[in-house]
């Protein structure tokens, strides 16, 4: 038997459905590797391929994030008007299964490895369930290596994407991480974490480990950059900007050859970061952090949360002041997005601030609720200068101007989200 496994596209128009670099599902490529070798298992990925509404596959397999569920849907009918069955899970779906199941056959509540085999051995007996949760979390040494063939001779920018931990022991407002994975911090044993890798390397020395927090817990982190150093790996992974705070940790991750953290600053007002619960965060204390950062070789790609009640117009040209001071190599600049699951979802649907609007719209470029200290004008406007603004020449050569290390990813990022941002401004 054959199951088809789609990754929906991202709108064009959109800046992530515009940019160039595209990275696989690891999502997907996990599923893959606990399907029975009984079944044939193929990929696509919608955002640069053409969906074969006529294929031969038995059954088909979504998943997607919030945005991308109008598209999912809309490719879940393309095959049931064929007659096909079509299954889905990811963030969205796990979040609003009743809605999801008025477009699809079944719906995979959280962690799907778990229950993966058993909806396929249903399926084989023709008796599928309509839900399938599993009654707990993945064990962590049972995570067996990703498929990552099926990413062979797709357009992607590199395949070599690896996850060890799952989970955060911080509970941002505005995250629908814990809602997905939980609170509990769990870890791959960094044996065969160390072991994936040198099989990865082989493929190409450039990794993204693509966990929420990969330092969360110092006495496992700690032994991987240990173990990751001389074998010749150039990575790229997320933490939070504490980081700072514990020299050998950094000093043994750049050692063990990172290049770039994605690092959520989300505000320098410090009452909205209490308001978010970034409890880590000490806003007075981020030029500082920046600079460990640099001085152990690793770029930043700072996140900066837009919309917060605390927030004024005067917030966008100060967020670029302080981000051209603190040389950021990168930077986003999200707006509040209340994804279903998330906290902040549920304060703003008390407060009665949610916006009506399509799923489609909450790619953290579109405004979803009714924010204060600004009009909705004013925050979509400012938005969109602070990215025209930070992504201009000018920024770029303040910014990155001394050599770095990190550079060499740095600048291309650069460049590739600036020519996102034009290409979305000329669509729009």
């Amino acid at each position: 038997m054959k199951v088809l496994l789609i990754s929906p596209g991202w709108p064009k128009g959109r800046l992530w459905g515009e940019l160039a670099f595209k990275f696989p599902s690891l999502s997907l490529a996990s599923i893959a590797a606990v399907t029975p070798p009984e079944w044939d298992v193929e990929l696509c990925d919608d955002n640069f391929e053409q969906i074969d509404y006529d294929t031969d596959a038995d059954l088909i397999g979504l998943t997607a994030m919030t945005p991308q569920a109008p598209r999912a849907y809309e490719i879940a009918a393309g095959f049931k008007s064929r007659g096909k069955s079509v299954v889905m899970g990811g963030f969205h779906a796990s979040n609003l299964p009743d809605e999801a199941l008025t477009h699809v056959d079944a719906v995979v509540v959280g962690e799907g490895e778990v229950v993966w085999p058993l909806l396929l051995a249903d399926f084989r007996r023709g008796s599928l369930q309509r839900t399938y949760k599993p009654d707990a979390m993945m064990s962590m040494a049972d995570i067996p290596f990703a498929r990552r063939e099926i990413f062979t001779g797709k357009k992607y920018l590199l395949t070599n994407t690896i996850q060890t931990t799952r989970g955060c022991p911080f509970d941002c407002e505005f995250c629908s991480v814990t809602a997905f994975y939980g609170r509990k911090y769990r870890k791959r044993p960094v044996e065969q974490v160390l072991a994936e890798l040198q099989g990865l390397k082989k493929n190409n020395a450039f990794v993204f480990f693509v966990d929420d927090n990969i330092v969360a817990d110092r006495t496992y982190s700690l032994p991987l950059f240990q173990g990751m150093k001389g074998m010749g790996l150039k990575w790229l992974s997320h933490a939070p900007i504490d980081f700072a705070s514990d020299p050998e940790l950094m000093r043994a991750a750049g050692e063990s050859g990172c290049l770039g953290m994605f690092v959520g600053f989300e505000s320098l007002n410090q009452e909205s970061l209490a308001a978010m619960g970034k409890v880590t965060n000490r806003a007075q204390s981020f030029m500082a952090n920046a600079q460990a950062f640099r001085d152990n070789g690793i770029g930043i790609l700072g996140s900066f949360v837009l919309g917060y009640d605390g927030e004024t117009p005067e917030i966008f040209p100060k967020l670029l002041r302080f981000c051209e001071d603190a040389r950021l190599e990168a930077a986003i600049f999200p707006l509040l997005t209340p994804y279903p699951g998330t906290a902040v979802r549920r304060r703003l649907e008390a407060e009665g601030r949610i916006i009506p609007s399509s799923w489609s719209d909450y790619d953290m470029e579109h405004i979803n609720f009714q924010p204060k200290g600004m009009t909705i004008a004013q925050l979509q406007e400012g938005y969109d200068w602070l990215n025209r603004s930070f992504y201009s020449f000018p920024s770029m050569y303040r910014r990155l101007f001394k050599l770095h290390r990190s550079v060499q990813v740095f600048g291309p990022m650069n460049l590739g989200f600036r020519a996102a941002i034009r290409r979305k401004r000329d669509g729009a």
